[in-house]
């Protein structure tokens, strides 16, 4: 079943990581702008965990290139950079973190007249880091309408209670936003432990249809 979005006047995009927000939500961030929303995404981790081992992308460069790599994919969806806030906790242990991550998320939403739309990683998502901000969000008060987005393990939302919203342009235009973030898909090849996107895993991330689920409190 389709999401209805309602007209909401600001909404906030929460990613446990630089691509997160894409990946999830990149299809909704598209249609709430259609709506005239204004949109601030907030990514909480550094993503320097991707590729610990790296000697020619060391921590300092490979943040700034995830941080680099988000803008530039949500430039394209029409968010200003001054509308991405990167919190800068450390990718991998966010878990530690919660208290901190929930003062600074708390600050985001309510700047400027407050959000009534806060989007976020679903509490049941496998990576630990999601997990951890699933519940910085929760400790957050207020009335705004609360969505939650899975993308670990890729497309196994809820279907039952699960919305969806149609990408846009189908899997090409969410593909082509995906790949913006190259760090990801192979292009750090020297460190054999690193991270990249499996091929059916960047089939599922691409699918048109993003699911969401309503977050009761």
């Amino acid at each position: 079943m389709t999401l209805r979005l309602g007209r909401p006047r600001h909404a906030v995009v929460v990613a446990p990581h630089p691509d997160d927000e894409i990946i999830g939500a990149a299809g909704l961030i598209a249609a709430l702008r259609r709506r005239g929303c204004r949109i601030t995404v907030a990514i909480v981790s550094d993503g320097a965990a991707s590729h610990p081992a790296s000697r020619r992308w060391p921590r300092a460069r490979l943040v700034a290139e995830r941080y680099r790599e988000s803008r530039r994919a949500l430039r394209r969806l029409g968010i200003a950079a001054g509308a991405v806030h990167c919190l800068g906790l450390p990718d991998g242990a966010v878990g530690g973190e919660v208290a901190g991550c929930t003062r600074a998320l708390r600050r985001i939403v309510r700047s400027g007249a407050g959000a009534d739309l806060i989007v976020g990683p679903a509490a049941g998502d496998a990576h630990p880091d999601h997990q951890a901000v699933a519940a910085a969000l929760y400790c957050l008060r207020g009335g705004a309408r609360r969505l939650a987005y899975q993308v670990w393990p890729p497309q196994a939302l809820a279907r039952g209670r699960a919305r969806t919203v149609t990408m846009r342009g189908g899997s090409a235009a969410k593909r082509s936003l995906i790949r913006v973030h190259a760090t990801q898909l192979g292009a750090i090849r020297d460190d054999p432990t690193g991270f990249a996107i499996a091929r059916h895993e960047l089939d599922a991330f691409s699918h048109p249809l993003e699911a969401f689920v309503e977050v009761r409190r």
